[in-house]
């Protein structure tokens, strides 16, 4: 039966539409995969493996999380180098910043006599006016604020940084202090060995003890002026009253041509800064040997002035060859006034004087006589100023016909007379002589250039200053190594035990336990560390907790004997630092211990500023190399 021809019509265009479909669908799925796959292989040359493609017909979808905006970018970029970029859908999304971290902070404090300046990077929260402030109240002098602020809160350890830095600048005129959270470093200049040493303890004890110091305190050689040496010859032998170097070489020298003009008793020069000419030691030598070759008398060198005075009674033809010699024999700076005193001829009765002692409590009374009114009242003045109101008592006279220089004379002579401790000072026409006690052993020697400057050249004065040391003060405390050790001998004869397992102190220990107590009261507040240690036995964790709570219940302990323990902290340590075998019982017994540990110091090394930093990143930043230049870059170091 043969078929309509319109169904045979209709039966072949359904045939090839399905056909035609069939084949529009294969060629769907290949130019999918094809898509697929080379954005695929793109994206993963470029490095966003993170990144999925999916195909939806002729358009590429890119999915997944970018690290940043450039990455999606960067991702976009690489799929839009196989397919059209119409093609491509981003449905990509970019990754939350995260929390950016806090800047360093830190403040480098300056001090000297010009005034206090503060450079650093501070928290906004931080009360920069108040900081100035405090700074300003410490000497009043001007205060540098070039401080920056970043808004970021404190971090841990910042106020009690600051607070020790400003306490610390109080005690220390020159110094450069470097304050960061935890962290204080200090860098200043004392004016002698004790007082580096004084300050170093005291900087000590005041820092607490979560906070971290570095001290670099150093003690140059001192600035002398008048730069001087005063050496006499009489009956007794040579004496020195000053002596003055500017290295140990020249001093050296001085002391040997002191020891061959008779020199009795040791004696060591003071080395300092001022020397008026490096041929000082030349200039001293000299002049020694010429006084020695007199026979007796007093030399006196204040910077480059030199005066020689003989006894009464020298020759006058050897006195004139010496001085011709020495004259032509000195260096061309230094200047030389001979003194030969002519003998007396008249009966001298009663020649004017001066009078002025000073009692070991302070006590100061002033007889003799004084040319007018005004310089009565001058000199008492000058008294009550320099010893105290209530110290002084006056007993003068007036006096006509006095010397021209008497009230220079008189002043000078209280003046070296306040710089001892107790002492007597008589001035007479020809001679200023002052005696007495000083606890300083520099004062001889500063208190002979003073009058040697403030008299003038070929001005006679004797001095007779003994040095004696300083009492002790009844408050000072022990020095904490000294109470380190001492600690340390008493755990030596019995250790600190606790019970089995817990960090209860055994009952035999609570007697070693108030003898410590009562060393830590003697000792004040210095910075201690109380650290437990156990054994390897039983696990590292557990060996951690229980060091930590012995070492917090002798912290306890001590509170409770009314030992101040702000100073203090509790450290357990565990297992990690053994000093015996743990192998053996003897071993780890020496191994469970409490010890009692200064916290001491650290050294200081020299770091860039906040703002060095902040200046070396931003210069870094500018000079970075663009991409094609830093190919160039790389290219160039693999060569080399």
């Amino acid at each position: 039966m043969r078929l309509p021809y319109f169904l045979v019509v209709t039966l072949v265009f359904l045939v090839s539409a399905g056909l035609c479909l069939l084949a529009a669908s294969f060629s769907v799925t290949k130019v999918e995969e094809a898509s697929e796959f080379a954005v695929r292989r793109a994206l993963d040359l470029k490095g966003h493996d993170w990144a999925e493609v999916q195909s939806d017909g002729l358009r590429v979808v890119l999915t997944g999380t970018a690290k940043d905006e450039a990455t999606r970018f960067n991702a976009l970029t690489a799929a839009g180098t196989e397919v059209d970029t119409s093609r491509v859908i981003d449905e990509m999304e970019v990754a939350p910043t995260t929390q950016l971290a806090a800047p360093r902070f830190s403040a480098e404090i300056l001090r000297n006599d010009s005034g206090i300046s503060v450079i650093g990077l501070i928290p906004v929260s931080e009360d920069r006016d108040a900081l100035t402030d405090r700074l300003r109240d410490l000497d009043g002098g001007p205060v540098s604020d070039l401080m920056e602020t970043a808004d970021y809160p404190k971090p841990k350890g910042w106020e009690d940084a600051i607070d020790y830095a400003v306490e610390a600048l109080a005690r220390l005129p020159r110094a450069k202090i470097s304050a960061s959270p935890g962290l204080v470093k200090i860098t200043a200049i004392a004016d002698s060995q004790q007082e580096k040493e004084r300050l170093e303890q005291e900087l000590t004890r005041a820092a607490p003890p979560s906070l971290r110091i570095g001290l670099s305190i150093s003690a140059p050689r001192p600035v002398i002026t008048p730069f001087t040496v005063r050496y006499l010859i009489d009956e007794d032998g040579g004496r020195f009253d000053a002596c003055s170097a500017q290295d140990e070489k020249a001093r050296d020298r001085i002391i040997a041509a002191a020891e061959d003009a008779g020199l009795s008793g040791p004696y060591s020069c003071t080395i300092g800064l001022g020397e008026p000419s490096p041929r000082w030691p030349d200039a001293a030598v000299l002049s020694i040997f010429a006084l020695s070759e007199i026979g007796q008398g007093s030399v006196t060198l204040s910077d480059a002035d030199i005066t020689l005075v003989a006894v009464e009674g020298t020759q006058t033809a050897l006195f004139d060859r010496i001085i011709g010699e020495l004259e032509n024999a000195l260096p061309e700076v230094f200047v030389l006034h001979a003194v030969l005193p002519e003998p007396q001829t008249e009966d001298q009765s009663g020649p004017p004087e001066f009078s002025a002692t000073r009692s070991p409590e302070g006590l100061v009374q002033m007889r003799g006589r004084l040319g007018d009114e005004t310089l009565r009242d001058m000199v008492d003045s000058y008294a009550r100023a320099a010893f105290g109101y209530e110290q002084v008592h006056t007993a003068t006279r007036i006096a006509p016909d006095l010397p021209a220089d008497w009230p220079i004379r008189v002043l000078s002579g209280l003046e070296a007379l306040s710089q001892l401790h107790n002492g007597a000072l008589t001035v007479t026409p020809d001679d200023v002589v002052l005696s007495g006690v000083s606890h300083d052993p520099k004062t001889r020697a500063y208190v002979a250039g003073l009058l040697s400057e403030k008299l003038g050249d070929a001005q006679e004065f004797t001095l007779s200053i003994t040095y004696q040391e300083p009492p002790e003060p009844e408050d000072k405390l022990p020095d904490p190594e000294v109470c380190e050790e001492r600690i340390v001998e008493v755990q030596a004869g019995s250790k600190i035990a606790f019970e089995p397992g817990s960090a209860t102190v055994a009952s035999d220990s609570r007697d070693t336990v108030n003898q410590i107590a009562e060393i830590l009261r003697e000792c004040g507040p210095i910075r201690l560390e109380i650290q437990g240690h156990t054994d390897s036995q039983g696990r590292e964790e557990m060996n951690q907790q229980l060091s930590q709570a012995r070492a917090q219940s002798i912290l306890n302990e001590l509170r409770a004997r009314r030992v101040p323990t702000a100073s203090y902290t509790a450290m357990g340590y565990g297992e990690t630092q053994p000093i015996a075998d743990n192998d053996t019982e003897e071993g780890r017994e020496e191994n469970r211990r409490i010890v009692f540990s200064l916290i001491r110091p650290e050294a200081i090394t020299e770091t860039e500023t906040t703002l060095e930093a902040v200046e070396t990143e931003a210069e870094t930043s500018q000079d970075a190399p663009t991409e094609g230049e830093a190919t160039d870059a790389d290219a160039d170091a693999g060569d080399q």
